[in-house]
């Protein structure tokens, strides 16, 4: 059922075509709740979408609205919802899954095959003035969490559920390949979950600085021409020991062999970053250190939980956020995200 009310959209129509438009509002459902949208991150896969109009087996084929780092008040309640009220402040779980496959019923609902995900093709997203959501994937903030830090809960959870993979704990020591904003918020996680020393590498030295800024240990710039077993070895030098795990965040093949030959024998390499389709690794090594390799996909019952370490001050998420715009300048805060000179791109959505 739609209203007669239109609200602003950012929407893709194909390739490089990002417009701003009037869209229908949705009334919710059953189980769904209406949220009038205050605060949207950009994330490197909508840059990706508007950019080369699609990632892997994700391809734009009919217009689609962007943005799945959400926050937002609820602005209307459907039948059915009653943890969730109008003027409740909440951010958003871009999921909806069947609920019933052995996924979904395991409690692995980011594998659930029937998923609706907010942002990739052909499911729409959120960055508009108003969009409808399903009401268990919806959670409260608390007074004391932002908006802005409402959105931040997505690419957290990326980070948080990549070192939930990794078993990090207190004590261990942590390699971060890839010092963006998934590895700032994997080493954020990793830190927050009692990680010792955590070590962040990248190509680039201005990020590397950031990261110490928001709570890296250690860093360590990779040069071009350098081999991965000389780093790994600089890596142990840093911090003092051979990584526990190492959670790799850029998708950069010299960063799985990194990966492998820095990480402890008998520890693990946990693989969040999407870089080339297929990439190789050192199978000879990883045998011969009994290295377990694990995929990180999305994320899974994370948002309680991010909420409440953004809540408490475990994790303090706001020194990410670099830039900011209207829901009206969309297209610039897509620019500066695409440019690289900012690490988080906020577009205000309130009116």
């Amino acid at each position: 059922m739609m209203s007669a009310q239109t609200n602003l959209s950012a929407v893709l129509y194909k390739k490089g075509d990002l417009r701003l438009v009037d869209t229908p509002v949705k009334e919710p459902g059953r189980g769904e709740v209406q949220i009038a949208v205050q605060q949207v991150g950009i994330c490197g896969s909508d840059v990706k979408y508007w950019k080369d109009g699609g990632i892997g087996h994700f391809v734009v084929t009919n217009p689609l609205l962007l943005g799945h780092e959400v926050s937002g008040v609820i602005s209307k309640v459907g039948e059915g919802v009653d943890h969730l009220k109008i003027g409740d402040r909440v951010a958003v779980d871009p999921h909806i899954t069947c609920r019933v496959c052995e996924f979904c019923k395991a409690g692995r609902y980011n594998m659930c095959p029937k998923v609706y995900f907010l942002a990739t093709p052909p499911d729409n997203g959120a960055l508009a003035r108003y969009f409808v959501h399903a009401a268990d994937f919806t959670f409260k903030l608390p007074d004391n969490v932002s908006f802005e830090e409402g959105a931040c809960v997505e690419p957290l959870s990326v980070g948080l559920h990549g070192c939930r993979r990794a078993g990090i704990t207190l004590g261990h020591k942590v390699l971060v390949t890839g010092a963006g904003p998934i590895g700032l918020c994997a080493m954020l996680s990793a830190k927050a979950l009692g990680a010792s020393a955590v070590c962040m590498t990248d190509i680039d030295a201005s990020r590397l600085e950031f990261a110490k800024k928001c709570g890296a240990t250690h860093t360590l710039l990779v040069g071009r021409e350098d081999k991965e077993e000389d780093v790994a070895v600089r890596v142990a030098d840093l911090i003092g020991a051979m990584p526990d795990r190492t959670v790799e965040c850029s998708g950069a093949q010299f960063a799985v062999n990194l990966a492998v030959h820095a990480t402890k024998p008998g520890g693990q390499v946990i693989i969040i970053g999407h870089g080339p389709t297929s990439v190789s690794f050192p199978v000879v090594t990883t045998v011969a250190k009994e290295i377990e390799i694990k995929g990180s996909f999305r994320y899974v019952n994370t948002w309680p939980t991010v909420i409440d370490m953004l809540a408490c001050g475990k994790i303090d998420v706001k020194p990410l956020v670099t830039h900011r715009y209207k829901l009206e300048q969309t297209l610039e805060a897509f620019e500066m995200a695409k440019s690289g000179q900012g690490v988080k791109v906020m577009i205000n959505c309130g009116q």
